[in-house]
């Protein structure tokens, strides 16, 4: 895969003698933004981010058309053009339409760095091309090449944000099947996935899937080497179907060696594998080139083949029968909506993303009345109850241990075998309630079982705005066991359970618990792991999606120094009218 990378533009002053004066700072600010952008972030695939510098400073068009050719040649996704004194801002600014722009104009009296930032993005501005403002907060002295604190905050999450964009360009989603029970977020949007992400949208039937098992066309080792890891690691939970409905011991035993083989045929489908090709599947090889996907498993299949829930627990988690290994989003019931948001979480944190209803929501009132405990500490304004038909990533069983023994949720690469053995440890595989899934199967069940700092996050499509994102930072929380069993066994006990508690502000739709459920605008969400917010919005603004919903301080927020022409005393209707304007990214 070749990765995209950030174009560092060292502009300056064309004039000799400030030329001589000034060149040796700014290259070194261009190579200190480019060392410290590779040393603290990374791909998808965990290797360093990449920069690639102009070949010389920047001071008028012919300089501005040599970096723009040599940019075009290294895969740049995004520019940011740095300086430390006066410049030519509409001779020397990117003018290229397809990339994230940032510029960092120093902050030091003897050269005003400043001046030509704000000089340039008024040309931005005027032009119609958005980018960010970075300037550091306090005045540095000339000999200073250190980065403030504050200006790398911005760098790198300007970065982070653009590569997330470059990421998605070009690739695939795949739907295998249609649309899930008329659920509108499984109808997917050609327009919103190609005009907005960059995504192509591609189109499976199931029924693929049978014809690679009826005909063979896996690695019939690998399946062995699956099968065996599966025997071994995921255990079999309780039955509670019905005696009547529950299915013979030579049943399950079929079942476990389908849901193995589809999950395999699934993964393939999406990614490749080239050991179709010595088999003589050439085209079933190449794969669909993925980035995301999603199953529509009911009703059309679950009525008579096993669930999905097996392929898409294992596929989303950050291991398998191979070891740790990046997660292959696939949503349950095909909502590509909420892959979006898998996606988006994975691409900003490394790690799996969560899919789940958002079910519940449980008053302080409601659970004292139930279960006779009054909620105290993160609890004691309410939760949220997140839990879906056992398709959640394992990594969500809050197993994983950093340095401290606190459980979280890693980056796929820093996932260790002991990690993804806790993880498996703490998860049983229920048989599917044969209510819902007539065909069988088995769902993951099992209960987050760490207070953790996530994200909760959905996009949604609405008719007169296009794409919007909802986004709630929180915990997940721990009840008592008692208290726990109580609520949990209210609905389908074989499934698995996150109790979320939203940080609430007092206002809007985080004045309470009950306002951020009754706001939410789907039944389904997916969260990942720390308080990505501030990112999501950034990310957002990339791709002219506005946000609808989110607890993130105003401080917090950075977007495009543009937006603050929409309006700069109401930030979300700002937001609205800046992406209306501009549109999508890829028009």
């Amino acid at each position: 895969m070749e990765h995209v990378r950030i174009g560092i533009r060292p502009i300056i002053d064309g004039r000799k003698a400030e030329r001589a004066n000034l060149e040796d700072k700014v290259m070194n600010m261009a190579y200190a933004a480019k060392e410290m952008i590779e040393s603290n972030l990374v791909y998808l695939d965990g290797k360093p981010v990449e920069c690639v510098v102009a070949d010389t400073t920047i001071s008028g068009s012919a300089q501005a058309r040599d970096c723009a050719e040599k940019f075009s040649k290294e895969n740049v996704a995004a520019t940011l053009s740095v300086t430390s004194c006066w410049c030519y801002g509409s001779e020397t600014m990117d003018t290229d339409p397809k990339t994230m722009k940032a510029v960092w104009g120093f902050n030091g009296t003897e050269n005003p760095g400043a001046v030509y930032l704000a000089a340039v993005l008024s040309a931005h501005a005027q032009k119609g091309y958005p980018a960010f403002s970075i300037y550091g907060k306090d005045v540095q002295d000339k000999s200073d090449s250190s980065i403030p604190d504050d200006v790398k905050e911005k760098i790198l999450r300007f970065a982070r944000c653009a590569v997330a964009v470059g990421t998605m360009r070009g690739k695939s989603y795949v739907n295998i099947g249609s649309v899930s029970m008329g659920i509108q977020g499984s109808y997917c949007s050609d327009e919103f996935f190609q005009k907005y992400l960059g995504i192509r949208p591609e189109f499976v039937d199931m029924t693929e899937v049978l014809r690679r098992m009826k005909q063979g066309i896996y690695d019939e080792e690998e399946y062995q080497k699956a099968y065996e890891w599966t025997k071994t690691y995921c255990k079999e939970g309780f039955d509670n179907n019905k005696p009547e409905m529950q299915h013979t011991r030579e049943q399950k035993d079929s079942e476990w060696e389908f849901i193995i083989k589809m999950t395999m045929i699934i993964r393939d489908i999406m990614k490749g594998n080239p050991k179709l090709k010595e088999k003589g599947y050439y085209e079933e090889s190449l794969g669909r080139n993925a980035i995301a996907g999603g199953f529509q498993g009911q009703r059309m299949w679950s009525d008579w083949q096993p669930v999905g829930d097996f392929s898409e627990a294992i596929l989303n988690s950050s291991f398998d029968w191979n070891g740790v290994r990046q997660p292959t989003i696939l949503a349950t019931e095909n909502d590509t909506l909420n892959a979006t948001s898998m996606l988006f979480g994975q691409l900003l944190t490394g790690g799996a993303s969560v899919f789940a209803d958002v079910r519940t929501y449980w008053s302080p009132e409601a659970v004292e009345r139930v279960s006779g405990w009054k909620p105290e500490g993160k609890a004691a304004n309410g939760f949220i109850h997140l839990i879906n038909s056992g398709a959640a990533a394992l990594d969500g069983t809050g197993r994983c241990k950093d340095q401290q023994g606190n459980g979280v949720m890693k980056p796929w690469w820093e996932v260790t075998e002991e990690d993804m053995k806790a993880c498996l440890e703490a998860t049983q595989w229920c048989p599917a309630s044969a209510g819902y899934f007539l065909g069988g199967g088995f769902s993951s069940q099992f209960r987050t079982a760490a207070e953790m700092p996530v994200t909760l996050m959905r996009v949604n499509l609405v008719a007169g705005v296009g794409p919007t994102l909802q986004i709630a930072e929180g915990y997940t929380i721990q009840l008592p066991e008692e208290v726990h069993q109580i609520i949990d066994k209210r609905t389908d006990p074989t499934w698995p359970t996150t109790w979320f508690a939203p940080r609430l502000t007092g206002e809007g739709a985080f004045r309470d618990v009950y306002s951020v459920m009754a706001n939410w605008g789907a039944n389904h969400g997916s969260f990942s792991y720390g308080h990505i917010g501030k990112d999501l919005i950034t990310l957002a603004s990339m791709l002219r999606i506005p946000v609808s919903l989110h607890n993130i301080a105003d401080s917090e927020i950075y977007r495009p120094h543009c937006w603050s022409g929409f309006g700069s005393r109401e930030l979300e209707g700002a937001d609205y009218r800046a992406c209306g304007y501009y549109g999508p990214l890829y028009r």
